[in-house]
């Protein structure tokens, strides 16, 4: 219940400051379209290449490493525009406005190590993936796969506050990843409770979203093809309608946890720097004032 109440808090204040800043909200919007086109696009060699070359030991080689190559240019997408909403977020706590040209600049000042990051989080995902294909029972089988999970839990956490690290002070992996070390290991029960929290109440909104998508279109697009009285074009018409208001709502709720997601270790990590400078300077940690999303989880 405390990291469910964390979570809410956190939750209305990070959207009070996108609603003041509309700026904060686009880079998530065109993560979502940019991935897309992306995806649509990657998927087609690999099509191509299964057909061709499907079933053979060579084949499957080429599918693996393209899929590993789609994997990496999907965190790409993912990590270069959450680098952007997470400038956004730290020039509006600092300056009370985040610009979009900024974001850009920094983010290309940065793409090299953004590069890094997307490299290790393929290669979490890769082993992950290649434990979960491992179908073997037994215990040592079912322990790597625990681990593997786990691995990639840890990694997610991390990864989502070392971008911040690298767009905020220009860290690079391996510093960035020391830096995450040391928050964690001295607000190791903070970012617990917190991060459970704030991924609890997201993911129940956006499964609330999906579900509210889901009847509406089986209410509109179903209801359109029930009346159709057999008339084929009627019926493709409401699948269609069903199928545009479903994957509006899904569209909705995946803007809605990208945002949030990076906002929390945005401010997460603004605050853990401002601790750290406060104690190197001899000032206790309850004197430095957390970003104002981040102050009402800790209040709570």
């Amino acid at each position: 219940m405390q990291s469910f109440s964390r979570g809410w808090s956190f939750l209305k204040q990070a959207w009070s400051m996108a609603f003041k800043d509309k700026d904060l909200l686009k880079p998530s919007v065109y993560a979502l379209v940019v991935g897309a086109i992306v995806s649509v696009i990657g998927i087609i060699p690999i099509a191509i290449a299964a057909f061709i070359l499907g079933g053979s030991e060579f084949g499957n080689i080429i599918l693996y490493v393209m899929g590993a190559v789609l994997v990496f240019v999907q965190f790409i997408v993912t990590y270069v525009f959450s680098g952007m909403t997470a400038y956004l977020i730290y020039g509006y706590l600092t300056h009370g406005d985040g610009r979009m040209d900024h974001a850009w600049a920094t983010v290309k000042r940065d793409f090299f190590d953004i590069l890094t990051l997307a490299a290790a989080s393929t290669a979490v995902n890769l082993i992950k993936s290649a434990a979960q294909r491992n179908r073997r029972r037994g215990v040592a089988s079912n322990l790597v796969r625990s681990a593997a999970g786990l691995i990639e839990t840890l990694w997610t956490e991390a990864a989502a506050l070392v971008l911040p690290a690298m767009i905020i002070d220009d860290l690079n992996l391996k510093d960035g990843l020391q830096r995450v070390w040391k928050i964690t290991k001295e607000n190791f029960l903070l970012i617990g409770i917190s991060t459970v929290g704030v991924r609890f109440v997201t993911g129940l909104i956006g499964f609330i979203f999906g579900l509210i998508g889901f009847i509406l279109a089986f209410a509109i697009g179903g209801g359109l093809a029930f009346a159709s009285g057999g008339n084929t074009t009627v019926t493709i018409l409401g699948v269609v309608v069903g199928g545009l208001i479903f994957f509006t709502f899904v569209m909705i709720a995946s803007v809605f946890s990208s945002y949030t997601t990076t906002a929390y270790h945005t401010c997460l990590y603004i605050w853990a720097k401002d601790v750290e400078t406060a104690t190197a300077e001899g000032k206790a940690p309850s004197q430095v004032q957390a970003p104002a999303p981040l102050a009402a989880v800790l209040a709570s």
